[in-house]
């Protein structure tokens, strides 16, 4: 049976993004920078008081789609094209629920975070700005049962589903190396806390999951869908539903085992890259750690993966703890902040990154951002924006997107990493604040030659035609050049 659905899904679709004029490709998404947001989390509408929504709140603090709207100079001045937002659908009738992702019924909007038409004016504003709009979707369960009964005693509280055979029965996964008991089990420890895991073998739930996708999408003119847990649903159920999503799909596989997670880049447009997060994030937490490791998983990930630029890069995000919660270096933050912006691949930038916030794990990495009274002059804010800025740029410069080639490593030592995109030079440190001033003596062959300058400092250096160029890095600092000749009209260091 499964390998029959699976053969109709392909016949179906050659590709798994349906064409539309109007919509955003997966070739598109690659020119973009994703500014993700936790609803609740973000911000309230204007002239309304928020609540304190202390550090570790587990409860709904107001965040709404009017909040986001009210707040997007904010995010567009750090040059971002794109936002990922919480799901939308309304979840089970839990305070608990602020995250978004216990579904109760998928056809109608959490009221907590408002109306239908104002997730339609979000998306419209949005648009009008040129920037794209992501939701974030669960296929694979639906919300806890909070008063304690079983989902296959009643399942009638959920809609569309809302019989017991449209769900697997309660199991909880004991081995994550058995891939039916990934799939078919429940998240959770029992029957009454646990997600109710829908059964997508069954043909009312897959079909109804792809009619479901496909009305979100065209409901909300939505661009692009980030997809929950995807290692936990059969693989051959996604191609059908990146299908009727009809817009770039980039999906959530918690593994940072690259021969794991690439079969599902097979599926689907995209994958969260967990695969370079756990590399990247130990290359940057302590001081002196280089770059050996995160060098060489890019290679493998070029070798595994169907398409590594349509991959989704991340330093913070909901499910882990925020990267100042690991260590206190601005420098060593700076620095991976600067790959995620510069690397191969899609970036995204989780809400209160640009504030420094230092939450730990779950839920205390999920803070209020009024608190931070939206500080445009943090000093994560400030360099974001350079370094974004640069990239949008560059980016608008050719119809050949040249952000969208690969990275060329030119250098590395013990501390420092040097390489090249799209005519951008990218100096890398995982030196640390107290590093010492370092020397960079680097071929000149490898660089574009003539003066260039770093956006983020607006220090300028020259590269001869031919012998040895120096770049300096100053207390673990990043620098990212470009031909100063390139930077007319940029607006970048008064250019």
């Amino acid at each position: 049976m499964r390998f029959a659905q699976l053969a109709s899904l392909l016949a179906a679709s050659v590709t798994f993004f349906s064409i539309d004029s109007n919509a955003a490709t997966p070739a598109a998404w690659k020119t973009r920078t994703i500014y993700q947001i936790v609803t609740d989390r973000f911000g309230v509408a204007s002239g309304v008081t928020p609540s304190s929504c202390a550090a570790g709140t587990n409860v709904y603090c107001g965040g709404t789609f009017q909040g986001i709207i009210s707040k997007l100079d904010y995010i567009a001045n750090m040059g971002f094209d794109a936002i990922w937002i919480s799901p939308v659908v309304t979840n089970v009738d839990s305070p608990n629920a602020y995250h978004g992702y216990w579904a109760q019924d998928l056809y109608s909007i959490n009221s907590h975070f408002g109306s239908a038409s104002d997730l339609r004016a979000l998306s419209n504003a949005l648009h009008s700005r040129g920037m794209y709009l992501m939701i974030d979707v669960v296929a694979n369960h639906m919300g806890p049962q909070i008063n304690g009964n079983s989902v296959n005693n009643n399942p009638s509280a959920y809609k569309p589903f809302n019989q017991p055979s449209q769900y697997h029965n309660f199991c909880t996964i004991t081995n994550y190396n058995d891939q039916t008991n990934v799939e078919q089990c429940w998240l959770g420890s029992d029957q009454q806390s646990g997600l109710p895991d829908l059964n997508t073998e069954n043909s009312v739930v897959y079909s109804g999951l792809y009619s479901w996708v496909k009305s979100l999408v065209g409901n909300y003119t939505v661009d692009g869908l980030r997809v929950d847990t995807v290692k936990h649903v059969r693989k051959d159920f996604w191609p059908g539903f990146n299908s009727n999503a009809g817009v770039y799909c980039t999906g959530e596989v918690l593994s940072g085992d690259p021969a794991y997670v690439s079969p599902y880049q097979q599926v689907m447009d995209g994958i969260i890259n967990y695969p370079i997060f756990y590399p990247l994030t130990r290359a940057f937490q302590r001081p002196a750690q280089g770059f050996t490791e995160m060098k060489n998983m890019i290679n493998t990930i070029r070798s595994q993966f169907k398409d590594p630029l349509l991959l989704t890069n991340f330093l913070e995000n909901q499910d882990q703890p925020r990267f100042p919660s690991l260590t206190s270096d601005r420098a060593l933050a700076k620095s991976a902040i600067t790959y995620i912006l510069t690397g191969d691949g899609i970036p995204i930038i989780y809400y209160g990154q640009e504030q420094s916030f230092n939450g730990g794990n779950d839920p205390y990495n999920r803070e209020a951002l009024w608190t931070s009274n939206y500080n445009t002059g943090s000093e994560m804010y400030i360099h974001i924006s350079k370094v974004n800025k640069l990239r949008k740029f560059v980016k608008n410069l050719s119809t050949n997107n040249p952000i969208t080639t690969p990275l060329t490593s030119v250098y590395d030592d013990s501390i420092a990493w040097v390489y090249r995109k799209a005519g951008m030079v990218v100096a890398l440190s995982s030196g640390g604040s107290s590093a010492a001033t370092q020397n960079l003596y680097i071929n000149a062959a490898s660089l574009p030659s003539g003066t260039l300058q770093d956006v983020i400092s607006c220090k300028s250096i020259s590269v001869p035609s031919s012998g040895t160029a120096t770049i300096q890095l100053n207390g673990g600092q990043p620098a990212v050049y470009y031909p100063v000749s390139g930077l007319t009209g940029s607006g970048i260091c008064g250019r």
